[in-house]
């Protein structure tokens, strides 16, 4: 066990116990207050009984002249209800209220977060000792956290699992649910969440309140430094900061019980005048979830409010691959899935994935599986599920002859050079099946997961996207339409290079402020006259390089090409296999003619 797990686990027996005695005081106090109320009643029942005066239960006796009123008591009944009971509703919490019983997900399940876990369990342990953090150390416990990040980095499922370890109420909202058409409801029903959770975490020990999309109601007032200018939602900003400094607020018992000592107090002396108890805090902890924390107003992030943020990134390889293996135990799978080799490469390919997007793919996979008749999902439905995911689902279209060949060779080309230059990459799909608006495509990543790229690189990377076209040339003579996007991206990669990352004559970055006008970067390399010429010299060279590659190389061209007319697709292993293949026979060729 590790330091960190040990301290949890040994503040969390600590914590447990604090919130354990919270709820049993509560539970013996409604005991009591029961007890209490069925004794007067027994007791005033039993006098009766002895007075010879029993009550009698059933249905109220009526006169004669009911008639006469009845009528009008339902139509005020039918009044109150149609026109008071809306209004009284209208200002209630719109919150769900789960039991920890009732939520599935524990910290166990939550994989890839890294260092943000960690947090969290630091956070929920002192949310939980919140007495022994308070009383004994003297802090004051932590009131709300942030989860900022992309959509689908788990935050709400964060939150969830914290409220199942700890074991206590937990109050979901969604920002939008506090919106009202009347004026002053939102802030009533602001007050009333609020409100709940204090009830919940006296009574419980604590309660964990989520709001989802905080920055609905959280944005910045105009002046507080906001983008925006919003407004019209300050009165709910500045209703949702005094909430947040709300846990202490008085119950209602206390103050009842208030206006009876201020009563007595106004007949005592000075030195005789009794005292007001001091109000416990509730053991309250909010958590906020919002994919744009920039929007917030600055009073909510100041220590005492939301004073941790926590950021849920994309997770990196190492995470992608603990998620992988944790929906793969859940989903039925091939056992070729079960090699490590195999799932460092899909850890590889899908970099940039959230843990949603990785569970949705498997899930994609399984339909892939089921609409094979297979009992689960194997590797080549995990790459048909992907593409389906990232360009779309295939829409195959009646190519002539011509443009079937033409095709085939443009993505031959690609994928030739890409096996040349491309030596730290991996080829995951080569195909002349049309998705969306692409004919043809060649799906490849990086082998290992990158945050720098050097020149050479870059310069591969381009050279890539001109495969097709010198593929063209050399087969027809001439390209047609199809390197279009090709030279979009190759042109954008370069003028990054020359513009952003100092891979050209230059060293000036076309990213400074306001540097060479409005416009995006690659308008505005392109608007440079000597900045345009060393693009076009970066596709140049490409395009001669690409070249050079295609007419050593011209047997693997020739065999992808023949491949992709007789079989439409190749997925992974099938691209490296015609490759091979190639290969040996050029080789044998060779000896041949020797």
């Amino acid at each position: 066990m590790t330091a960190t797990a040990a301290g949890h686990g040994a503040i969390l027996g600590r914590a447990l116990a604090d919130v354990a005695a919270a709820r049993e005081a509560s539970r013996r106090g409604r005991l009591r207050r029961a007890a209490i109320v069925l004794t007067m009643a027994g007791a005033w029942l039993w006098l009766r009984l002895l007075a010879g005066n029993p009550v009698a239960f059933g249905p109220p006796k009526l006169g004669s002249d009911t008639m006469l009123w009845l009528p009008g008591l339902l139509l005020c009944v039918v009044l109150v209800l149609v026109i008071a009971v809306p209004m009284a509703v209208a200002g209630r919490s719109p919150h769900v209220l789960y039991r920890s019983s009732e939520i599935a997900i524990g910290m166990d399940d939550v994989r890839g977060a890294g260092i943000v876990k960690e947090e969290v369990t630091r956070t929920l342990d002192l949310f939980l000792a919140y007495k022994t953090f308070r009383d004994t150390m003297g802090g004051t416990p932590r009131r709300a956290i942030l989860f900022e990040g992309p959509p689908g980095t788990g935050k709400t499922y964060m939150a969830k699992a914290m409220a199942r370890e700890a074991g206590v109420p937990f109050l979901f909202v969604s920002s939008s649910a506090f919106q009202s058409m009347y004026y002053g409801q939102t802030n009533r029903k602001i007050r009333s969440y609020f409100k709940a959770l204090r009830s919940a975490a006296r009574k419980e020990g604590g309660a964990i309140g989520f709001i989802e999309e905080i920055d609905a109601i959280g944005g910045a007032r105009s002046g507080m430094g906001s983008s925006t200018g919003r407004e019209g939602i300050s009165g709910v900003v500045n209703e949702l900061l005094i909430q947040l400094q709300s846990f202490d607020e008085p119950t209602r018992g206390d103050r009842a019980r208030g206006v009876f000592v201020d009563l007595a107090n106004r007949y005592l002396a000075p030195h005789r005048q009794l005292r007001k108890r001091v109000p416990a805090a509730a053991n309250v902890l909010v958590v906020g979830a919002t994919n744009r924390a920039a929007d917030l107003d600055p009073a909510l992030l100041r220590p005492g409010r939301f004073d941790r943020a926590l950021y849920f990134g994309l997770p990196g390889r190492s995470d992608r691959r603990d998620i992988i293996d944790y929906y793969l135990g859940k989903k039925a799978h091939h056992a070729e899935l079960d090699e490590p080799a195999r799932r460092e490469t899909l850890a590889a390919m899908t970099a940039g994935y959230s843990p949603v997007m990785l569970e949705h793919l498997f899930d994609e996979a399984l339909v892939w599986a089921l609409r094979r008749g297979a009992p689960g999902l194997d590797w080549h439905d995990l790459q048909q599920a992907k593409m389906t995911e990232e360009i779309g689902l295939k829409q195959p279209v009646e190519y002539t002859p011509e443009e079937r060949l033409r095709i085939a060779t443009h993505e031959a080309g690609h994928a030739t050079v890409a096996h040349v230059v491309g030596t730290d990459r991996t080829l995951e799909v080569l195909s002349i099946i049309k998705r969306r608006d692409a004919l043809g495509l060649l799906a490849h990543s990086d082998r290992e997961e990158r945050f720098t790229k050097t020149r050479s690189e870059m310069v591969a990377v381009i050279q890539i996207a001109m495969g097709g076209m010198v593929a063209e040339e050399l087969a027809f003579g001439e390209a047609g339409t199809g390197p279009g996007g090709d030279l979009q991206a190759a042109t954008t990669a370069a003028a990054q290079m020359v513009g952003s990352l100092g891979m050209g004559d230059s060293l000036v970055s076309f990213e400074a402020a306001n540097y060479a006008g409005a416009g995006n970067l690659v308008a505005k390399v392109l608007g440079d006259e000597s900045s345009r010429t060393a693009v076009e010299e970066i596709l140049d060279h490409a395009k001669a390089e690409a070249h050079r590659i295609l007419r050593a190389h011209r047997h693997v061209a020739d065999a992808l090409r023949d491949a992709l007319l007789g079989r439409d697709e190749l997925v992974g292993d099938e691209i490296l296999a015609v490759i091979a293949t190639a290969d040996v026979s050029l080789i044998d060729l060779t000896s041949d003619l020797a």
